[in-house]
């Protein structure tokens, strides 16, 4: 019973991510789903982000959170258009969440819509909310041991970023032991290595994601 519930949950679910999705193909809109653990370093990469990209192409953000507005707060004070989704618990956000944000945003006038999804390696890579694809951000102090721990939303994802690397040095973390099981699981992933205290790997990210949004 519990197994068809969760298949009514996800196709109930993908019937509106297709709408979401044709939604933003009629405005031309690329958007990205990005996912991590709490304290993967999300949102400070969000904000590093905005702030090579703002001035290239116009972009809004949806934030996902279980409570409270902080990361909203802090996005809004790069100059970005942020909507706050709380889940009140909820792990997740799903295309239905996506789908009300988007009445509050000006689809017409962007170029790419970044869902910072709830903090968690699970739950967010069943959900489809419509997106044009994936991103994964995985902090070196979580240990490289994660992608085979949780190898779907690494599967899912079209690109990993391996966070706070300016810590290698510091923990015990296998970095080609890592690149190896995302690349296993996803062969066809892009690996990025980065830092934003440092800047390592940022111009590259967003380079990437210039090309991805041009697509």
């Amino acid at each position: 019973m519990e197994i068809k519930l969760m298949k009514n949950i996800l196709s109930a679910n993908d019937e509106i991510a297709a709408q979401n999705r044709k939604h933003f193909a009629e405005r031309r809109v690329i958007v990205m789903n990005l996912m991590g653990s709490p304290g993967s370093g999300k949102t400070t990469l969000l904000e590093q982000t905005l702030t090579r990209l703002t001035d290239k192409i116009r972009i809004a953000v949806i934030e996902g959170d279980l409570f409270t507005a902080k990361d909203a707060e802090r996005i809004e004070r790069t100059g970005v258009d942020v909507i706050q989704i709380n889940t009140a618990g909820g792990c997740h956000l799903d295309a239905a969440m996506i789908q009300k944000a988007c009445e509050s945003l000006d689809l017409d006038a962007l170029d790419l819509l970044i869902v910072e999804n709830v903090g968690n390696l699970v739950c967010p890579a069943e959900f489809d909310i419509g997106e044009n694809f994936k991103a994964v951000v995985l902090s070196i102090t979580e240990g490289d041991d994660k992608p085979l721990k949780y190898p779907l939303i690494f599967k899912e994802s079209a690109v990993t970023l391996l966070n706070k690397i300016d810590l290698l040095p510091f923990t015990n973390f296998n970095l080609q032991s890592a690149r190896r099981d995302v690349s296993t699981l996803n062969p066809t992933i892009k690996i990025f290595e980065t830092s934003c205290t440092r800047g390592d790997g940022l111009n590259d990210w967003t380079q990437w994601l210039l090309e991805r949004t041009a697509i």
